[in-house]
């Protein structure tokens, strides 16, 4: 049994060794930013390519501290590159969109975790404080700060899109919990109370812009007005709505909350009573091509498909909506035309993880 123990040891060994020799130094690569920032092996943070993307975020971060979105700050930055970081510091564009500036935290935390780097940490308090000072007293944060004039305002609305918000919040509440992977930039304590504070007004913020139809609360609207706190609009197609989309993470938020409160439980159930009572079944989406020969989606029949919900639901009818550019709602999903049917998420799977989370969270509660 020794002996076979110890074969089986050796094969693993050989095994792991040979999968990491096929494993090159430049595979991260081929991978999305978002990967690359956290989710590589531990001990690779501690890397000379880590540390040579992180003097890149510290070059892209703005000099109010946050970062702009969608870039690839794990890629080598040119002489071009470097001018446009240098230049645009003080220009508006840190968001907290796709995930940005929360993104570009994370890994730093995970870099200096391993290099001890004060350079790093300095980014790392620049970009805290970066979301304090975005959120509104209200509790909750636009999608830029500071906001944008001219046809993108709506990025100064309370932003629930994508999960802005939402994962802002988680970001905090790893922050005043004392989540080990901000051990080593050992944050202070008046720090991690001002984290915990925010969290909390952002909690009161998801109670206080909750639609409410006679008396119930159902669910949100991407983003809501950041003075009103009533339902908005964004782009020309993203109308004031009930949003079957957005809604999910700030549902499974509240329910992560330990006590929650008598508002916190009735928000909701009220949001998975809306849930059950807006599911569209019986209909799937499937790619064709056309008759112009293009790549299309269109809605089919099915009886025993998976239950969907629509990513917009009218406001006053509370049927799911379809809109193009032009801002004109449309009953089906085969109205619009085809840079819109393609190009956006008009249904959304989500509410089922509400739902299942739900059944056991109601045990508790």
């Amino acid at each position: 049994m020794k002996i076979a123990h110890l074969i089986t040891l050796l094969t693993i060994t050989v095994v792991t060794i040979f999968a990491s020799a096929q494993e090159k130094p430049t595979d991260y690569l081929s991978k999305k930013w978002k990967e690359v920032a956290t989710k590589m092996p531990s001990q690779w943070y501690g890397s000379h390519e880590a540390q040579l993307i992180a003097e890149n975020v510290l070059l892209a971060q703005k000099e109010i501290g946050g970062w702009e979105k969608n870039k690839s700050y794990h890629h080598k930055f040119n002489e071009k590159d470097q001018e446009h970081y240098l230049k645009d510091k003080s220009e508006i564009g840190a968001t907290f969109d796709n995930d940005a500036t929360i993104t570009e935290l994370r890994f730093l935390a995970k870099v200096f975790s391993h290099t001890k780097n004060e350079s790093y940490k300095k980014a790392f308090e620049k970009g805290l404080n970066y979301i304090f000072n975005a959120q509104y007293e209200n509790g909750g944060w636009p999608q830029f700060f500071p906001i944008r004039k001219g046809n993108v305002s709506y990025s100064a609305h309370i932003t629930y899109n994508d999960n802005a918000m939402v994962n802002t919040m988680k970001f905090l509440k790893e922050i005043y919990l004392d989540n080990k992977e901000y051990a080593s930039l050992q944050i202070q304590n008046d720090i991690k109370t001002k984290a915990q504070k925010a969290y909390n007004k952002g909690i009161e913020c998801l109670l206080k812009t909750q639609i409410v139809v006679n008396g119930n609360p159902t669910v949100w609207c991407a983003q809501h007005d950041e003075i009103t706190l009533a339902p908005a609009n964004a782009r020309s197609y993203e109308l004031a709505s009930f949003s079957g989309g957005e809604s999910v993470g700030i549902v499974l938020l509240l329910m992560e909350v330990e006590k929650p409160s008598k508002e916190i439980i009735a928000s909701i159930n009220g949001a998975i009573k809306w849930f059950e009572s807006h599911k569209i079944e019986g209909i799937k989406l499937e790619r064709v091509t056309n008759a112009e020969g293009l790549n299309d989606r269109i809605v089919v029949k099915d009886k025993n498909a998976s239950t969907l919900w629509a990513r917009f639901y009218d406001l006053d009818t509370e049927k799911p909506y379809f809109c193009d550019r032009d801002g004109i709602k449309k009953n089906t999903f085969a109205e619009i035309g085809h840079n819109r049917r393609n190009g956006y998420s008009w249904f959304t799977n989500g509410p089922e993880k509400a739902l299942k989370e739900y059944s056991e969270w109601k045990l508790s509660h």
